[in-house]
């Protein structure tokens, strides 16, 4: 069986020696590398090619998101998942835009890491339950719920998905074979459509749609 192989970046060696415990105590996964700063992060991920690097917000010299935007924008294949003590949806809104994939609460329990590992390991978004229960509560309140009947074309819907499972344009573009522009294109038109505003908007659409319970292909 194939591991995936995980680098752990948070700033406290304590928390992070601990989550190595976790994390190589499972059958499926492997730590091979730590950082304790974004700057080490981006760096050891850029050299050691993880599937999944699990990302500490708050670290200095550079933070969890800037991290998280170099990392993508030099290593999109590699997949990110953001722990933070942070339960707000401004958090949530910038990491998922700088194309974070996973989102964790540090104060929840500890197989929680796990099964996001797991999630954004097979290639779905992966919110923590606390957070994914403020974006079910939203949804109600969000255009998508109250224009349900716009229908999408095949390939805005195709678009959406992707986008809500995490997956950056230009990923979304050599899956499906098509320019990076007709991607922007496709998720202008859809967006416009179901009166979406941002990211997190897809995420609550694709919450209502049932979208991330499904695992990509």
């Amino acid at each position: 069986m194939k591991k995936l192989r995980v680098v752990l970046a948070d700033d406290h060696p304590i928390f992070r020696q601990g989550l190595r415990m976790l994390v190589d105590a499972q059958p499926d996964m492997e730590v091979i590398g730590e950082a304790e700063n974004g700057r080490v992060a981006t760096s050891v991920a850029q050299t050691l090619g993880p599937d999944v690097v699990v990302m500490d917000v708050s670290m200095p010299y550079m933070n969890g998101l800037k991290a998280t935007e170099a990392l993508s924008a030099s290593c999109p294949a590699i997949k990110i998942i953001t722990l933070t003590r942070h339960t707000d949806g401004g958090y949530l809104q910038q990491l998922l835009d700088a194309g974070s994939r996973g989102y964790v609460l540090k104060q929840s329990e500890p197989d929680e890491i796990v099964r996001a590992i797991r999630a954004v390991g097979r290639g779905q978004t992966y919110l923590d339950p606390a957070v994914a229960g403020q974006v079910v509560a939203s949804v109600e309140r969000t255009p998508a719920r109250r224009r349900s009947g716009n229908k999408l074309s095949r390939r805005q819907e195709e678009v959406l998905r992707l986008i809500a499972w995490g997956l950056l344009s230009r990923e979304i573009a050599s899956r499906l074979e098509v320019s990076i522009k007709t991607v922007e294109a496709h998720k202008t038109n859809a967006m416009n459509r179901l009166e979406l505003e941002n990211r997190i908007d897809i995420v609550r659409y694709a919450v209502l749609q049932g979208w991330l319970k499904e695992t990509p292909v």
